[in-house]
């Protein structure tokens, strides 16, 4: 078949066959199929659309364009989760070992940060001689020996998805539910899970801005895992506002670590406990959500989660004595306070302005080359709905000598609104979708 046949099918609105697809793919791989015609075949999908078969074929094509992770040698059900990302967005770190202290096996690859979104490997890469780079035999071990690990996605799983993602990415091919979701989903079957969770943002700081929008894409995605014969479900949660109070790598790791002492901040500890009630269910540790949620419960207040953790981390090669002297971890050598100008309520805590002010310090980075200094961020001190008086300290920089203040000060500074009448309040959890 010619590509160009494949283009004007989907071009005038038709239903592509699976070897069109796999042919696509596998030309995107190969590098048969010229980038042009990738990118005529992106934009006709863009503005006609996929059917949920149409992605499913997509999405197992693209797995199948690389090596598949094999867990079939490790006991128990393998339970994978991802987050669509966010300002704030620590759950991973906290969620892995928690779940893994209630029995789940949780392997799981992350990526690094970009834009106003931080990364979970930037975050763990915070902590002194902690290695994302595991080769899969060494990722099999640490699974086998802690429960859980956390590395970087290896460059030989779902490449058709890497190409076609720098094409999307200049193309104006981003915005397409299909697309998202089958770059997303193949990178995840291709992890060997049996089961998945997914964590869709919703909001200001997130990639899907409506909840309508993030239900779809939540929808889409465990269709495809279910389509693959992998139990998947999704939460759509919040992310108006930045996820706890940290918001910058190092200080995402200490936030990490008061959580697993059972005194982090209420949102982050409600999202990570709905998600490991999910994940021991899915693991069949646990048929009864209530009991699984128990379970979970009891894990992180006993210390084991926490205990679970330090091992992760010391098998990654990392120092597992952070756990209980958090001054071991990087930290910025100045301080600026931005104080509330009124009384009142905070009404907004825009989650994305956070992230650019962060990023700005040197939190971020704008292309996957560029440095990050873990050491850097802002701490917010109030949360939506809290009240406050004229002077009340708002949040914190932490910065290293001038570098990104003024940009950050000014984007924090637009971030908060403060009003008269105290905001509604919105659940965490906004929809479940299994």
């Amino acid at each position: 078949m010619r590509i160009v046949d494949v283009i004007a099918r989907k071009r005038d609105g038709g239903a592509l066959a699976r070897p069109d697809i796999e042919a696509f793919v596998h030309g995107i791989t190969d590098g048969s199929v010229p980038d042009y015609q990738a990118s005529a075949l992106l934009m006709a999908i863009v503005l006609r659309g996929m059917s949920a078969e149409e992605t499913a074929w997509l999405t197992d094509a693209m797995v199948r364009s690389g090596d598949r992770v094999d867990l079939s040698d490790i006991a128990g059900v393998k339970v994978g989760k991802h987050s669509t990302g966010g300002v704030g967005d620590k759950v991973s770190i906290v969620l892995a070992p928690v779940a893994a202290a209630c029995g789940v096996v949780v392997p799981k690859m992350s990526g690094r940060g970009l834009g106003h979104t931080g990364g979970t490997l930037d975050k763990l890469e915070s902590i002194p001689g902690y290695r994302v780079g595991l080769s899969i035999e060494e990722f099999k071990q640490v699974l086998r020996t802690v429960g859980c690990s956390i590395i970087g996605q290896t460059s030989t799983l779902a490449p058709a998805d890497k190409k076609l993602y720098a094409l999307r990415d200049v193309t104006a091919t981003i915005e397409s539910v299909p697309l998202i979701a089958a770059s997303i989903m193949s990178k995840k079957l291709a992890e060997g899970s049996n089961a998945l969770v997914l964590d869709v943002k919703c909001g200001d700081g997130a990639f899907m801005k409506t909840p309508e929008a993030a239900r779809q894409l939540a929808a889409a995605m465990v269709e495809i895992g279910s389509h693959a014969g992998v139990r998947t479900e999704a939460i759509v949660t919040a992310m108006d506002a930045p996820l706890g109070a940290a918001v910058g790598n190092a200080l995402e790791i200490r936030e990490c670590i008061d959580t697993l002492q059972g005194h982090g901040p209420v949102e982050l500890t409600e999202v990570t406990l709905h998600l490991a009630a999910r994940m021991v269910v899915l693991a069949g540790v646990d048929t009864d959500e209530r009991i699984a949620a128990a379970r979970v419960r009891e894990a992180l207040g006993s210390g084991l989660a926490l205990e679970t953790f330090a091992r992760m981390v010391a098998a990654h090669g990392g120092d597992p004595h952070i756990v209980d002297d958090p001054t071991r971890l990087a930290a910025a050598p100045d301080r600026t306070t931005l104080r509330a100008e009124r009384s009142g309520y905070v009404s907004r805590i825009a989650a994305e302005a956070i992230g650019r002010a962060s990023s700005a310090l040197g939190a971020g980075r704008e292309r996957v080359s560029d440095p990050v200094d873990h050491a850097v961020g802002v701490v917010l001190d109030v949360v939506p709905g809290q009240a406050v008086r004229a002077g009340d300290p708002l949040m914190t920089l932490h910065h290293r000598g001038t570098r990104g203040v003024d940009e950050a000060r000014a984007r924090c500074a637009a971030a908060v609104a403060i009003t008269d009448e105290a905001p509604a309040a919105v659940p965490h959890v906004l929809a479940e979708v299994r």
